[in-house]
């Protein structure tokens, strides 16, 4: 996937390059909006998809670059791979930055106690770290790693983030089970693992299988229907909380 050559040791290895195409895609840096959009364009053809399979890669990929582009800080922007594997009929992806991590760029706005507790910050819908207010704002309203997580779970593929000492792994819903989406990600069938070596920025990984798709335009919608309930209920306790002057 091109990392020896990507860490730029590549003259100092012996090493065997493989043809691509259909297989996977070459580690890439992506520092702005135009490399992203160069980057989706590409990525579609070379591993061979189709456009239902696409949409939902193409969403994933373009919202989590745009969080690390626009929040991260990071002065390396993201790196970005996908590899496909053709026995079980999975794209894997996986997102890395070193810009603050999330517990940082979450605690702009909001308390955090932890790693933890600010990665599922981050994975509730409505919650961001550029406003501590309710359902964020017309431009960062808290919903890319909800819509994301969500999209994993319906379609009962695997999401992982991992950031600071902290992985939170979402796991597969069994093949029978009906699916429901959660606000809270410590709801979800999940593992997390608070002693890891220390991260500095964010890593998300993400498999998708491509023959289980739902309309993606109708998966999307239900996505909206929850994080838009979520934040109402929530506008509405946090309204009824007595206020003392």
């Amino acid at each position: 996937m091109g990392m020896f050559n990507f860490l730029h040791l590549g003259s100092k290895m012996n090493i065997t390059e493989h043809e691509p195409a259909g297989r996977f895609i070459l580690l890439t840096q992506i520092t702005n909006a135009a490399e992203l959009t160069t980057f989706i364009g590409d990525m579609i053809p070379l591993l061979h998809l189709q456009e239902i399979q696409a949409q939902p890669i193409r969403y994933i990929v373009s919202e989590i670059v745009r969080n690390v582009l626009e929040h991260s800080g990071s002065t390396f922007g993201a790196i970005v791979a996908a590899q496909y594997y053709k026995k079980t009929n999975t794209i894997r992806m996986g997102i890395v930055d070193t810009g603050y991590g999330i517990n940082k760029t979450i605690s702009y706005s909001h308390q955090t106690t932890s790693d933890l507790d600010a990665i599922c910050m981050a994975l509730t819908p409505g919650i961001t770290g550029t406003t501590s207010r309710e359902g964020g704002t017309d431009y960062n309203a808290g919903a890319g790693l909800f819509f994301t997580k969500s999209i994993s779970k319906i379609n009962k593929d695997l999401f992982v983030i991992y950031s600071g000492n902290t992985l939170y792994k979402l796991l597969r819903e069994k093949e029978s089970a009906t699916v429901v989406l959660k606000s809270n990600p410590l709801d979800d069938r999940h593992t997390v693992d608070t002693d890891l070596p220390y991260w500095q920025g964010t890593v998300i990984g993400i498999d998708i299988k491509l023959d289980e798709h739902k309309e993606f335009s109708k998966l999307l919608q239900y996505i909206r229907e929850i994080y838009t309930t979520t934040v109402r209920e929530r506008k509405s306790r946090q309204y009824k909380k007595a206020k003392f002057i």
